[in-house]
């Protein structure tokens, strides 16, 4: 430890590793930060937030089959009368 930046001749010691860890925890404490809040909203919906679709009856529908509510046959039936009122569109926009 002698060696370090002369610390037997008035140098600043081993004190001097301490400043890269200051900036270190700076930087990371600001990515951080900004992670929690500004770059947030920007990856869209995180779990636990409701988006517009959630409350579509098609997806209540879906929701009520997987918990046990209704059976097969009465989710097919409920699902033939929504499609032909509300329709569900594919990702290239064709029914």
């Amino acid at each position: 430890m002698q060696t370090l930046a002369h610390f037997g001749d008035g140098g600043p010691g081993p004190w001097i590793l301490l400043f890269p860890l200051i900036w270190a925890l700076v930087i990371g404490g600001g990515i951080a930060l900004l992670r929690r809040t500004v770059w947030r909203g920007r990856r869209g919906p995180g779990p636990g937030r409701p988006t517009a679709e959630d409350d579509s009856p098609i997806t209540v529908l879906g929701h009520r089959f997987a918990s046990g509510e209704i059976d097969e046959d009465e989710y097919w039936r409920r699902l033939s009368v929504l499609d032909e009122q509300f329709g569900r569109h594919g990702k290239d926009g064709a029914r």
